[in-house]
């Protein structure tokens, strides 16, 4: 017999803890913070990392791009895995397998272990997926891209927190006599993949997949579809047009995050000679928008697809996504540092609400699978992560040997200096090239269409939910 039918909830009630749906809101939330702490963990540390395992320019850059090209292919196979098997379980095992190379990067010993944790703890990041599908089959049309959006933003923060976390962490050991200052890194590296850990197993007990059940309870009530059915689904995603630019359009937002958020310390310093510890702070606050960036941009694509159908959600990612191109291509131009954070502010802002805008859109391109469309378009941010970290460290690279061949027989003062002045002009000039791709994006994402059908069975849908909401 069927369990009784729960509506898709209409409203973000943050505070109604007797909700499934908040409650999973905050759930997957929590877990997806967690996941981008412990992904970016090392971050903080990597002074004291380069030093302790000795690692070269090249390694150090290497491990960037690894850390982003794992979590490529984890997001293209969790998507599926969530149509088949649920959310529920996917982010149980996600969490507690992806526990294990987080704790052992705290043990490596040679800079090759320290590169292969770098590119296993990568597969973390697939966790943003499963928190996009959690929370859009517990959230109504009128409301599921805000939903997304600020679940994945507050997800986000865990990137940005672990700025100040970490050192808090290792602090912490120190002062208990656990470890001293050289290798206080590793025991914090451990303490966040334990806390993953014990997390997947919170995630198992206190969520289910579905307003009205588990995967594997309806399945056996004929409630979902069966396994062919699934893999039928999954051929019409990667059959439809709609999914690869999406998977463009996350690549020029979600991936330029990534890679300005790990590339802007050192460009700060060098283009503007500031302090380590200046530029961090001012990375640290373009990490901390996710509060309410990303948010934003699911309330906009929401507001513009009450008003102008899902036409008006694809209108508004295109708008902003052209204003995030507009932002880091004149960003990329600027030497005045108070000129420079307004437009730093300005492309945090538009980049997050971009990222949020795509998630508004994602839910309603395939409905039956929801986990194959956010998986593959949430894969496309990393591969942008990947081609605009390689772009970036391909021209510094060559600008840095080129000032170093240029001062040989200077003081190790004016190499140094002649060497951070090419490394900033040639990200500078990294940075237009990736705005002007931006903007590209923007343009094709225009192309987006859905039918009459599509526009119909959605007002439906948010009509039922209505309805449901205020009969209960």
């Amino acid at each position: 017999m069927s369990t009784k039918f729960t509506p898709k909830a209409t409203q973000l009630a943050l505070l109604n803890f007797k909700s499934v749906s908040t409650r999973t809101f905050w759930m997957t939330s929590i877990a997806f913070f967690l996941c981008f702490f412990a992904w970016f963990g090392i971050v903080p540390f990597m002074p004291n990392v380069v030093k302790d395992l000795g690692l070269t320019p090249d390694q150090k850059w290497n491990s960037i791009i690894l850390a982003v090209s794992g979590t490529v292919f984890a997001r293209l196979l969790i998507g599926k895995l969530c149509d088949k098997y649920g959310p529920r379980l996917c982010y149980t095992w996600l969490l507690m397998l992806g526990a294990i190379p987080v704790i052992l990067i705290g043990l490596v010993q040679t800079p090759l272990q320290f590169l292969i944790c770098r590119l296993f703890i990568g597969f973390i990041g697939a966790s943003f997926v499963i928190t996009q599908v959690h929370t859009s089959i517990m959230f109504a049309p009128n409301v599921v891209g805000t939903a997304n959006a600020t679940s994945a933003g507050w997800g986000n923060l865990g990137g940005g927190a672990n700025r100040l976390g970490m050192p808090i962490i290792a602090a912490a050991v120190i002062s208990f006599g656990i470890a001293n200052e050289a290798n206080a890194w590793r025991y914090s590296m451990i303490i966040a993949g334990v806390i993953c850990f014990i997390t997947g197993i919170i995630y198992y007990f206190f969520t289910q997949d579905t307003l009205n059940g588990n995967y594997k309870e309806l399945r056996e009530k004929g409630e979902l579809p069966t396994k062919s059915k699934d893999q039928t689904s999954f051929l019409k995603v990667l059959k439809d047009y709609r999914v690869w630019i999406l998977f463009f359009v996350y690549a020029a937002c979600f991936g330029i995050e990534l890679t300005v958020y790990g590339t802007m310390d050192d460009y700060l310093q060098n283009t503007f000679n500031l302090p380590r510890l200046t530029a961090g702070n001012i990375v640290l606050s373009f990490a901390l928008m996710n509060i309410f960036a990303r948010t934003l941009g699911g309330v906009f694509g929401d507001r513009f697809g009450k008003l102008k159908g899902l036409k008006g959600r694809v209108y508004f990612l295109a708008l902003i996504l052209g204003l995030e191109g507009l932002m880091l291509s004149v960003f990329s131009s600027i030497n005045i540092l108070s000129v420079a954070i307004v437009f730093l502010i300005a492309f945090s802002l538009t980049v997050q609400m971009a990222e949020g805008a795509t998630f508004s859109v994602v839910p309603f391109i395939n409905k039956k699978a929801i986990g194959a469309v956010s998986g593959i378009v949430g894969a496309g941010g990393n591969v942008g992560a990947f081609l605009a970290a390689l772009l970036l460290k391909s021209k510094s690279a060559v600008a840095e040997k080129a000032a170093i061949a240029a001062n040989e027989g200077a003081t190790q003062d004016i190499i140094e200096a002649a060497q951070a002045a090419a490394s900033s002009q040639a990200v500078s000039n990294g940075f237009l090239i990736i705005g002007i791709c931006i903007i590209v994006a923007s343009i094709s994402a225009l192309a987006i269409k859905f039918s009459t059908k599509d526009e119909r069975k959605v007002a439906k849908e948010m009509e039922l939910s209505l309805q449901l909401n205020t009969n209960n």
